[in-house]
């Protein structure tokens, strides 16, 4: 069942005197500023870049008032956009953020009673506008802390006046591919990142003839510790990609692993491979181990699994976890 459907089917449950109207449809740049101009508020609930971009565009365009709510992990944040004058999204963010640093629930995972505490402050400030009563987060950011438990308000950035879109000399209304535009997509599932080419990738079904053939290599899994605790294969090393990332890793337990499996040390064809759960953080990983070899103290080839573990699982091991 579709969300939408869903969720007319509990809320009728509910309370069936109120009308609720589901678009089984995606949202997009031919559809979503008909659809918008046909109500008085906004409630932006959506999770990923590209569909957050779009709905404040068309916002903009339809001069509607857009209640902004977001969760993650153990946080969460809301502002009113677009309302008596004040900022916009693109007020704020201007430029999307590179992909590769952008997560959501599907990757980044979020406790259930975050989001129902931010969509129940979400809904509070949609009636009071409703209502006709001020805005209390119209210019203010409320901030959210589940873990530290704490709430706080942040005054955010007046609207810009040379927005590209809410200035009073907008230079775009409705993009045509906001995916292309943020450079990723837009959708709530699991991203998929292509930061390497494909001859610095390999298929699950390659790797498994690796293993037949016994060819020496290195098999490195990136993923963060809970999820190396919940399944692994046996003969990877664990070094997160967080290790990876930070500028003081030291690379010396690496190149004596290396050593291990080639006699020669200039080796071009040292095989390092990369792998996580679904290809993506892998990928960031070969890039620093191909900057880490660049600098010529130790050369190999890094390549990393497309699909991750999740990709073994389904096509080479039916028996291997998922998760």
């Amino acid at each position: 069942m579709s969300k939408s459907a869903s969720v007319v089917k509990t809320l009728r449950k509910l309370n069936s005197s109120v009308e609720y109207v589901p678009y089984q449809m995606m949202l997009n740049p031919s559809n979503a500023l008909h659809l918008i101009q046909q109500y008085d508020l906004i409630a932006d609930c959506s999770d990923n870049v590209p569909t957050r971009y779009l709905i404040n565009d068309a916002c903009v365009a339809a001069g509607k008032p857009l209640v902004s709510a977001s969760a993650l992990r153990w946080e969460g944040q809301l502002t009113v956009y677009n309302h008596n004058g004040g900022p916009c999204f693109r007020c704020l963010f201007p430029v999307p953020p590179p992909a590769e640093t952008v997560t959501n629930c599907a990757d980044g995972g979020v406790l259930g009673i975050v989001p129902g505490i931010m969509g129940c402050i979400q809904a509070l400030e949609v009636l009071k506008l409703a209502s006709g009563m001020e805005s209390s987060f119209s210019g203010i950011m409320f901030m959210f802390d589940a873990l530290d438990g704490r709430f706080r308000n942040i005054k955010i950035r007046r609207k810009k006046s040379d927005c590209a879109v809410c200035s009073s000399n907008p230079e775009i209304q409705i993009l045509g591919d906001y995916e292309a535009f943020c450079g990723s997509s837009a959708s709530d599932k699991c991203r998929t990142l292509n930061l390497l080419s494909n001859e610095e990738r390999l298929s699950v079904q390659v790797y498994k003839q690796i293993l037949d053939d016994k060819v020496p290599h290195l098999l490195i899994d990136v993923r963060p510790q809970p999820e190396v605790d919940i399944c692994r294969l046996k003969h990877s090393i664990h070094i997160p990609l967080s290790q990876l990332e930070d500028k003081n890793f030291n690379f010396n337990f690496l190149t004596e692993r290396l050593s291990e499996i080639s006699k020669n040390a200039d080796e071009l064809d040292n095989k390092v491979i990369v792998i996580c759960k679904l290809g993506n953080d892998s990928q960031k990983a070969v890039k620093i181990l191909q900057e880490f070899s660049n600098r010529g103290i130790y050369k190999f080839i890094a390549k990393d699994i497309k699909g991750g573990l999740m990709a073994w699982s389904e096509k080479i091991d039916p028996t291997f976890p998922q998760y």
